[in-house]
């Protein structure tokens, strides 16, 4: 059984006990939250799409990471403008409990 779940803006596919990292969710480790804004619900064969899904996902809180460095580097050629940039992405990791 397998759900398709839209998270912050972005579609994943998860599963039961399936740990992920996505986009910052408020909440400390340990916290329990639900996704309502299910898209699409295989349950073993039986297709549910749209307006037909009624399920929810239920999930736990694991922890708080930062992603990669992602560098910004700016630069004119012939005027000595050099600006460098960087930042690390907030992102939590989030266990799957179940497919309600």
């Amino acid at each position: 059984m397998f759900a398709v779940v839209k998270i912050a803006g972005q579609q994943f596919k998860v599963q039961k006990d399936q740990s992920l990292y996505v986009p910052h969710i408020e909440g400390a480790a340990g916290d329990k939250i639900e996704f309502t804004e299910v898209l699409l619900v295989d349950n073993d064969g039986k297709l549910s799409v749209g307006n037909d899904v009624t399920a929810k996902i239920q999930a736990e809180i694991i922890a708080e990471v930062k992603g990669d460095t992602v560098i910004a580097y700016k630069q004119k050629r012939r005027k000595g403008f050099r600006k460098k940039h960087g930042h690390r992405t907030l992102y939590t990791k989030i266990k799957v409990t179940g497919i309600v």
